[in-house]
This record gives C-alpha cells, sequence and structure tokens, in this order.
C-alpha cells in the first residue's frame, strides 16, 4: 500500500521538524515540510500530496497565495489547517481530512 502523503508549511522550524517526525511516525503516512509558500509549490509540483497541513507563522497573504495555488492545480489536494496541540490533535486532523476526502485513503 502507498503511503499518503501530507506536506506541512509552517515557518517555526522546530514544529516544522516535529510535525513531520510525528507524520512519519504513522506507518501509512509520509510527511515533509517547507518553511516558504515557493518551496511548498516546488513540492506540489513535484510530488503527488493528498494533504497539506498550513501551520502557524505564514503570513496571511502568502498562505491566500498557497491556498488559491493548491485550489487551481491541484483541486484534490485537501488543505488543513494545523493548530498545534501534540500528536493526538495532529492525527485527530489529518484523519478528518482523509476521511472528508475519501473513506477509502485511510
Amino acid at each position: 500500500m502507498e503511503k499518503i502523503k501530507i506536506l506541512y508549511v509552517g515557518k517555526h522550524k522546530d514544529i516544522l521538524e516535529t510535525v513531520v517526525r510525528l507524520i512519519n511516525n504513522h506507518e501509512n503516512w509520509f510527511g515533509k515540510g517547507t518553511d516558504t509558500i515557493d518551496e511548498a509549490k516546488d513540492e506540489l509540483g513535484n510530488t503527488k500530496y493528498e494533504i497539506v497541513l498550513l501551520g502557524c507563522g505564514i503570513e496571511p497573504e502568502g498562505e491566500q497565495d498557497l491556498r488559491s495555488y493548491i485550489e487551481n492545480r491541484f483541486p484534490q489536494v485537501t488543505i488543513v489547517q494545523h493548530y498545534g496541540g501534540g500528536s493526538g490533535l495532529l492525527s485527530g486532523e489529518i484523519m478528518e481530512a482523509l476521511n472528508h476526502a475519501s473513506p477509502l485513503m485511510n
């Protein structure tokens, strides 16, 4: 079974690393992170992601730019606002996104 690919975009390096580590601890998920909108766009163009998690610290203009980019070019990608709060909340956010996208994905 191919792993579900999740891209995390956030400005705080420690949080980014923690979120990616937590994602990759799940046997069915693959996570990658970036702290810039341009890198996120490049990554989306190179890899088929199912979910993009938007973390803290992203400028509102950059977030809107990325949302528009995803909605116009990759409408199958689910965008989730990640609020923090530990691994339980992260897993819940991802599971809800997967259930919303397709009950067969998780």
